[in-house]
């Protein structure tokens, strides 16, 4: 049997998200991509314009036997600021979006709940805003995307 698991997860450009995610270990494999928009098959030149509502995401493989969908919520949490609405630093637009993407109602669950334990805890000075839906189709981002900082320190 299979035991692996998806969590898809938008925190600002995906570049460094993808590249966060990649060093936990219980992760299999991940992609930068798009999700939560309108129409078929979105480039970054579409995304990019904030006008097809897709954030930018990174979707991951992990085996929960390994990692907890808990523990890869807090490596959200970490890298990067979940109360800027639309805004990740320098990056403005709906596309970089803060945004959890569940596969199944355990991890709604667990998102809604580690929200509410974040946003309650005073870790950050602002309410969090991070959006919680149901995952829908992803999108893989262009090949330059992937693995973007590992491919960069390749050449």
């Amino acid at each position: 049997m299979d035991a692996r698991k998806k969590a898809t997860f938008g925190a600002g450009c995906f570049w460094g998200v993808e590249e966060a995610f990649r060093k936990v270990e219980g992760v299999i494999d991940t992609e930068a991509g798009f999700m939560g928009g309108a129409g078929d098959n979105p480039g970054y030149m579409d995304v990019r314009t904030g006008e097809t509502g897709h954030a930018e995401v990174v979707q991951i493989v992990f085996d929960p036997s390994r990692v907890s969908y808990q523990d890869l919520l807090e490596v959200f949490w970490d890298i990067h600021d979940p109360t800027t609405p639309d805004r990740q630093g320098p990056d403005v637009g709906t596309q970089y979006r803060s945004a959890i993407f569940y596969h199944d109602q355990e991890q709604r669950g667990v998102a809604e709940t580690s929200k509410r334990a974040v946003d309650a805890s005073g870790r950050f000075p602002g309410k969090i805003v991070t959006e919680i839906s149901p995952a829908s189709i992803f999108w893989r981002a262009e090949e330059y995307h992937q693995r973007y900082f590992e491919r960069r320190r390749e050449e």
